[in-house]
């Protein structure tokens, strides 16, 4: 409680709130006087408001700064965070890298300059799947993984986002009489976009992204509706050479990006102890 008073203590008093919001641009502005924002508005107030104590008691325990701790009650408020939900991503460090996917092809395989920017902020570098506790990924199957995060699928789609929409894994696409894989599909409501997951256990290869290509290529021919924007891939690997990847995007034609993943098991303890219990996450897929 005095963590929450000292750091917020504007908001609790009310006469000097009313008065100064008259007088600042903003409700961030109103805590630091320094901070002079176009793109913040009184409206996060009413985020703030909204916000449970629990949330913002553990928003206060892992920021530092006033645009990190406005953001997560932004997002929390905005998205109906629950506290389980809202520690899953103080955990894996939402704020840094949200949008922050920084090898793709998008700008070579994108022409709509809009779309090419909600699809760059979608995505990130790197993915926290906690609920993949394995000892040692490098000698487990894809499939271990893949089956790993379809019985976790409500957290995959958490650590991915609310826009996406889970359609299937080990989605069969038919070719010219043969038949193909995609490790997991999904569409997201926001992209407009089906968007396709190749799960690898260990480092990114260049063979990785020809194969990817081919994968978006029948999706957008076979599967994606007119309405709908090109198919996006994006390839999860644990470890990447960002050389290599850059050198395979060199003769792709379809948009995708390779990020790598994280378990729980390679967290430092103090994160892994703000993670849900597995337990947890099982009570969470049944409500």
């Amino acid at each position: 409680m005095r963590i929450f008073y000292e750091a917020w203590s504007p908001v609790l008093n009310r006469q000097m709130l009313a008065a100064d919001l008259n007088r600042y641009q903003s409700f961030s502005e109103l805590l630091n006087r320094q901070i002079t924002s176009a793109d913040l508005g009184k409206e996060d107030l009413d985020c703030f408001l909204s916000v449970g104590f629990s949330i913002h008691r553990e928003i206060l325990r892992k920021t530092a700064t006033i645009e990190e701790r406005l953001f997560y009650i932004r997002r929390s408020a905005k998205e109906f965070w629950t506290y389980e939900k809202a520690k899953y991503h103080l955990a894996e460090n939402l704020f840094k890298k949200e949008g922050n996917i920084q090898q793709t092809n998008f700008n070579k395989t994108i022409d709509n300059a809009a779309f090419k920017q909600r699809a760059l902020q979608s995505f990130k570098d790197e993915y926290l799947l906690d609920f993949v506790n394995i000892e040692d990924p490098e000698l487990v199957d894809e499939r271990v993984i893949e089956q790993r995060i379809i019985q976790n699928v409500k957290n995959f789609i958490m650590a991915f986002g609310p826009d996406f929409t889970f359609m299937g894994n080990q989605y069969r696409l038919e070719v010219a009489g043969q038949e193909f894989v995609v490790d997991l599909l999904f569409f997201s409501r926001r992209l407009r976009s089906l968007v396709a997951f190749e799960l690898k256990r260990g480092e990114f290869k260049p063979e990785y992204t020809g194969k990817m290509n081919f994968y978006l290529a029948a999706l957008d021919k076979y599967v994606r509706l007119p309405d709908e924007n090109p198919s996006i891939g994006i390839i999860l690997c644990k470890t990447k050479n960002d050389e290599i990847v850059e050198l395979s995007f060199s003769d792709t034609s379809k948009p995708m990006g390779v990020a790598t993943y994280r378990t729980s098991q390679e967290l430092p303890p103090e994160i892994r102890q703000a993670l849900p219990d597995m337990e947890d996450l099982k009570k969470l897929m049944n409500e």
